[in-house]
């Protein structure tokens, strides 16, 4: 498991329960942890020792003065063991432990904390609820799998400091309480005492910090920055905190900065996993291209399959049910898969229930091979459209064409979906860490609810296109120097250029439907920081738990952060949030206003 050694003599041990090896045999040695197994062979009881460090195979014969103490001892007691060094026998070495050619027989046994009983399971695979999990983390993290988790993150951000200073970055702190910011999630407030009735928020990203850094002249600055978003939970995103290599730099173009952090992505997923990992510079592709081709704009790369547009295609076919749903607006997306042409009918029958299921009246298809074309679809086209189809679709002379028509935003959120159910269902995804770059997003997007513009990425980003697109072009049309990291089709950074020019900056907020005077006052720090000359400058900020989950192969980020909450954003084990004291709340000068529902309970 894990070694290091243990230097310093002490009276609960003198070497870890992963270091002792053949060499050792014949030594008397002292060893503390944790009873991790207990097997009674009659005259015989074993008990593997384990710490931090690994596991040692402890054992007792009944004539020892120790042996009824070591036989009332339960799983994860904390014992003391001092004995002598055996080597095992040929047929009970265990080449899967590198202690496992020695053992220890006890002779002095010393019990440190005694446990009755467990609410769950440590040394064996259990099925315990995660409720029962992050109330006793601190049990479950005793576990195997989560320990070498915990470990892997923290060897992660040493490597990660290491490389980063190696670059020519250095390493500052910036505030945990700060002001309020547009960063796209609800803040997290902290009522001031001192100034009743105003609060600070916990920052979503330091992201004003960094670039006011930039305006000091600090050149090139990064920090494992905690940020504090209050967003529901998902799989790969953890409720209230989470943690970024959030890092900026003075003088660069989106390729400079680029060029600065994928080596580093690059080691850290090389050095810390077995599997490929897709060679820098990594693969850009514009943010409508991602779109069209992927279904979204977290392409995962391991899946060969592309979506093309066929709408022109189907526009002047005979195929009614499209050519009266383009003329009301839709597109016609197409994936080609090769090689399923002789799939049974089973399979295009169950692509049709997974459509409908989603919200489809079904899935048209369009099946090639030796003999020409069939299917449900096939008919409506000529000889000559369905040629231009093939080579729309780069089809060679067998496979098969799968279609969705819808308007353009749930064709697209459709037709990613059905390409990475194909991808998925057929086993076309390679294996290993796919990095690309989405760039070019839009600057602005338009609100559903309200009708209104608003920013649709981090709003310090600079406009292409300057002052002249901001006054000039529609704003849905302008894109951003912003950009997205994305490793298997998951999210690893958001980053971009900064509009370090006040006016653009007034500006660009004014057609996101703020006042000039409430930017000035909301962003005063920054904004006057501006005045006295800002260089041109970027960044972004892989997030630190989604790369951990990746590379330690986890489906879910709580199994690589010490104590999450849960998907309610709880805290289980320190019971948080919780009630606080009326006293606590007249001092910040603050009365509750609960909901009805809340309190009638």
């Amino acid at each position: 498991m894990f070694f290091t050694e243990v230097n310093e003599m002490s009276v609960y041990r003198t070497h870890n329960c992963g270091e002792l090896r053949a060499d050792s045999v014949g030594k008397r040695v002292t060893l503390s942890g944790w009873v991790h197994k207990k097997r009674d062979h009659g005259n015989l009881l074993f008990i593997d020792l384990r710490d931090h460090y690994g596991i040692t195979q402890c054992v007792v014969d009944s004539g020892c003065d120790v042996f009824s103490e070591v036989e009332k001892i339960k799983h994860e007691c904390i014992v003391t063991v001092t004995g002598t060094v055996l080597k095992r026998d040929e047929s009970t070495i265990n080449s899967d432990n590198p202690t496992g050619q020695i053992e220890v027989g006890i002779e002095e046994f010393t019990v440190l904390s005694f446990v009755e009983n467990l609410p769950m399971s440590i040394s064996s695979v259990s099925d315990t609820s995660e409720e029962n999990r992050l109330k006793y983390r601190f049990l479950d993290l005793r576990k195997e799998k989560i320990h070498k988790n915990i470990i892997l993150r923290s060897n992660i951000i040493a490597s990660i400091r290491e490389k980063m200073i190696r670059s020519g970055f250095i390493e500052i702190s910036t505030p945990i309480l700060t002001a309020s910011s547009p960063e796209g999630a609800r803040d997290f407030l902290v009522p001031s005492r001192l100034h009743p009735g105003q609060f600070y928020a916990l920052p979503q990203a330091p992201q004003q910090f960094k670039q006011l850094l930039m305006v000091a002249g600090f050149d090139r600055y990064f920090q494992i920055a905690p940020c504090f978003r209050d967003e529901d939970s998902r799989a790969d995103r953890s409720p209230g905190e989470f943690y970024q290599l959030d890092f900026e730099m003075s003088f660069v173009t989106q390729e400079d900065v680029f060029a600065a952090i994928e080596p580093v992505m690059y080691e850290i997923f090389k050095e810390y996993s077995n599997k490929k990992v897709s060679d820098y510079p990594f693969k850009r592709i514009p943010y409508e291209d991602a779109m069209l081709h992927y279904g979204c704009d977290k392409p995962d790369l391991r899946n060969p399959l592309l979506i093309e547009d066929v709408t022109d295609i189907f526009a002047d076919s005979s195929f009614s049910a499209f050519v009266e749903s383009i003329r009301k607006g839709s597109v016609v997306r197409a994936i080609a898969v090769a090689g399923i042409e002789k799939h049974p009918r089973s399979f295009f029958d169950k692509l049709n229930d997974w459509a409908k299921d989603n919200e489809m009246p079904g899935l048209g298809y369009v099946l090639f091979n030796d003999e020409g074309s069939k299917g449900p679809i096939a008919k409506f086209l000529t000889a000559e459209q369905l040629s231009n189809l093939k080579q729309r679709v780069n089809l060679g002379s067998k496979g098969a064409v799968f279609f969705v028509c819808d308007q353009q935003n749930k064709a697209e959120k459709i037709s990613g979906q059905l390409r990475r159910k194909l991808g998925t269902d057929l086993g076309l995804c390679s294996d290993g860490f796919e990095f690309c770059w989405v760039v070019d997003f839009p600057m602005y997007e338009l609100n559903e609810d309200t009708g209104t513009i608003d920013f649709s990425h981090n709003p310090f980003s600079m406009p292409q296109g300057g002052m002249d697109a901001l006054q000039n072009m529609d704003p849905l049309k302008i894109k951003a120097y912003q950009y997205d990291v994305v490793c298997n089709g998951i999210e690893l950074s958001s980053g971009a250029i900064r509009n370090h020019q006040p006016d653009l900056m007034l500006k660009a907020f004014e057609i996101a439907g703020y006042d000039q005077e409430i930017t000035k006052e909301k962003f005063k720090g920054m904004f006057n920081a501006f005045q006295y000359g800002a260089p041109p400058h970027g960044g972004c900020a892989p997030g630190i738990d989604r790369m951990i989950m990746l590379i330690a192969d986890e489906p879910n980020i709580r199994e690589v952060i010490a104590f999450p909450l849960n998907q309610q954003a709880q805290d289980l084990m320190m019971n948080a949030p919780s009630n606080v004291s009326e006293k606590q709340l007249k001092e910040l000068h603050i009365k509750l206003d609960l909901p009805k529902k809340m309190v009638s309970n």
